[in-house]
């Protein structure tokens, strides 16, 4: 049989031919060789790996922060078409009330001149009132005044005046019969 196959790994077993020391560097050069190759392929998968996961997380937070921006834009729109409601809404209630309190103040404005000009017409009425009766009780004295009584009896009406005048009192008596149906 001659020479059989070698296998890659036969090729780095050691042989009786060389010495044990110079088979160590070479063996351990190969096999950390392949600890580095796995190590980096490892790395290299595994930085992979991370590359997605960290592509997929961005993904993840870019969709989130997108959609909280969204929500935040249609939340701003909404309030700009209901804030100038709100707005005129204040401002009628507000006109309202000032639209009360003037009339209120018209109203409280026109009873305190009502209140004051039926006063002064009270105090006029009263004055007027005065003047007339000093008027009257001057006229009375210098025309003269007329007093008088009157009683009735079955048949008869006895009346008795007295009448006044500036220069001295004038009595007048009479008797009247009265008209008696039968």
């Amino acid at each position: 049989m001659g020479k059989e196959q070698q296998k890659p790994e036969d090729l780095n077993a050691p042989t009786d031919d060389t010495p044990q020391e110079k088979r160590q560097p070479a063996d351990l050069s190969s096999k950390t060789k392949k600890a580095k190759s796995n190590k980096n392929q490892e790395r290299s998968e595994n930085d992979q790996v991370i590359k997605i996961q960290a592509w997929w997380r961005g993904t993840l937070v870019r969709r989130s922060l997108l959609h909280a921006a969204l929500s935040a834009w249609i939340i701003q729109c909404w309030w700009r078409l209901i804030l100038p409601k709100i707005m005129e809404k204040r401002r009628q209630s507000m006109l309202d009330t000032f639209q009360q309190e003037q009339w209120a103040v018209v109203r409280l404005q026109s009873w305190v001149r009502m209140w004051r000009i039926r006063r002064r017409y009270c105090r006029l009425l009263n004055a007027a009132r005065t003047i007339q009766s000093h008027w009257r009780c001057h006229a009375c004295s210098s025309r003269g005044v007329i007093k008088g009584q009157y009683r009735i009896s079955t048949s008869q009406m006895h009346l008795e005046l007295e009448v006044l005048l500036g220069s001295g009192p004038c009595i007048v008596t009479e008797c009247i019969p009265l008209p008696i149906k039968q």
